[in-house]
Order: structure tokens, then sequence, then C-alpha cells
């Protein structure tokens, strides 16, 4: 596991147990949607000036591990498929 993920908590305590930036009430799942939806890291750190770029790096480590640990059911179009 990465150790950057050294910089996430989770506190039943702190935003409903959600897992968060250590020592923020900033979310995990936030700044995943920030990315997602196209905004920079540079944005990011505008925004939550008391974010360190290595803490949305957590972020996306975080997701990744979460990731392996469950599947999330997507629609898959033939439509769009490669063709060889």
């Amino acid at each position: 596991m990465s150790p950057l993920i050294d910089r996430i908590s989770v506190d039943p305590n702190v935003c409903h147990g959600q897992p968060c930036v250590k020592g923020t009430r900033v979310m995990v799942w936030l700044v995943l949607n920030y990315l997602a939806n196209g905004d920079s890291i540079e944005d990011i750190l505008a925004a939550y000036p008391n974010l360190a770029r290595e803490d949305i790096r957590a972020c996306l480590a975080y997701a990744a591990e979460a990731a392996r640990e469950r599947v999330v059911s997507i629609e898959v179009s033939h439509n769009n498929a490669l063709q060889t």
C-alpha cells in the first residue's frame, strides 16, 4: 500500500467517518470529483490552500486502493468497441 495513504484519515467524529485528508475536513471523494470534472491540481490547491500536492496524490492513491476491493458496474456499449 502506498505511503501516501497515511495522509488520509477516517474518523467517525469527522465528516461522518468519510475518508478525509488528515487534519482537514476535505473529503477524498470531493478531491476526486474535482479531478474527474477536469479541475487541475493547481485549481484544487487554490480552492483549498491548506492542502498540499501530496494530499491530492494521496486521494488518488486511496481511490486506487479502494477500487481494488470493489467492482463498479458500468454499461458496456458494443457500438464503441474497437474493430480489428
